[in-house]
């Protein structure tokens, strides 16, 4: 009897160490890092089911601006290990200049093939610094809040992929279809209700740089955008500029960034009575799910909505299948047949 109890507790210590009994977690054969929570939403969706695929992404997230951004030890470990490096490109990650030149990860340029619009707010001679100190180059890098860019920047990400995974070439369908599925949905959607229930909005003012994709993509005029950052808030002359065109227009609501500074805008407020809303710039989010892009870029169109309308006139809901079904939404990112 002692005999057998010594065995049984024998073989339960082995099969508790690595290689034994069951079978260990084998390690990925392919990881991909992506710098940004865009790039990371598309690379899991196209890389979902695909056997042995690692999807991870930098901590861009906790902020803002990625200007001024340094990468964390965390950051670096993640590199060292890439197979596939997937970027956003468009003068977005000057912190990683470094850290690729001594990488031999394929990268991947999100932002190859895409027509980028000329920086808003910082619209200086190049190497020119603004004056808050910042160099943020010629060209917006804020490409993905335009569902039809962002389909690009997917396309760009799948043959990339395929490039490195050749032999899994067919298995990376299945997720384009669905990213297909959800940035149409998302286009016909906010398209759709722009039509049918925008109030009057004579522009958008906003206190950040990164909205001009988005107010394209929806045909909104965008009076003034402006780039503020802890510790850098708006100079007297924009202040003086923003008052005078939210009196001037009647304007209701001024927006600002979930992780960026609202001083400014509170200020503003308070002087002309206008509200305060918060725009999401999909920089960070809490689920590996393509529904948080739609659910970020329609809630942005549902705040303005309902900003200017001065009540709630839409709710976007991603479970809301009556609203689905009433749009009958056809997909207008991809060619006619």
């Amino acid at each position: 009897m002692k005999k057998t109890v010594l065995i049984s507790i024998l073989a339960a210590l082995l099969l508790s160490l690595p290689g034994c009994g069951a079978r260990a977690e084998e390690a990925p054969r392919l990881t991909v890092v992506c710098t940004t929570y865009p790039i990371y939403l598309l690379a899991s969706a196209l890389s979902e089911g695909v056997e042995g695929v690692a999807v991870e992404r930098l901590d861009t997230g906790s902020v803002s601006c990625l200007h001024n951004y340094t990468l964390s030890m965390a950051d670096m470990k993640k590199i060292e290990r890439a197979d596939v490096i997937a970027i956003n490109g468009a003068g977005l990650e000057e912190f990683l200049e470094d850290a690729l030149q001594t990488s031999d990860a394929r990268v991947i340029d999100c932002s190859e093939g895409i027509e980028l619009l000329e920086s808003l707010s910082h619209r200086h001679e190049e190497g020119e610094a603004d004056e808050h100190g910042h160099d943020h180059g010629h060209w917006d890098p804020h490409y993905w809040m335009d569902p039809n860019r962002a389909l690009h920047m997917a396309n760009n990400l799948v043959i990339g992929l395929v490039q490195a995974d050749l032999e899994h070439s067919e298995e990376y369908g299945t997720g384009w279809s669905g990213i297909v599925e959800v940035l149409c949905r998302c286009s016909g959607q906010g398209k759709q209700a722009l039509r049918e229930l925008a109030p009057e909005i004579p522009g958008l003012i906003t206190f950040h740089d990164g909205f001009q994709y988005f107010a394209e993509a929806f045909g909104l005029p965008l009076l003034a955008a402006i780039e503020e950052e802890a510790g850098s808030e708006a100079s007297a002359k924009e202040i003086v500029e923003i008052t005078r065109l939210v009196k001037e227009y009647g304007i209701p609501v001024i927006f600002t960034e979930v992780n960026g500074s609202d001083a400014t805008a509170q200020a503003i407020a308070r002087e002309t009575g206008c509200q305060v809303v918060q725009l999401n710039m999909l920089m960070d989010g809490p689920e590996v799910d393509l529904e948080t892009y739609y659910t970020g870029i329609t809630g942005n169109l549902a705040a303005i909505l309902n900003g200017f309308a001065g009540e709630e006139v839409i709710s976007f809901d991603a479970e809301d299948q009556a609203w689905k079904a009433n749009l009958g939404v056809r997909c207008d990112l991809l060619p006619e047949a």
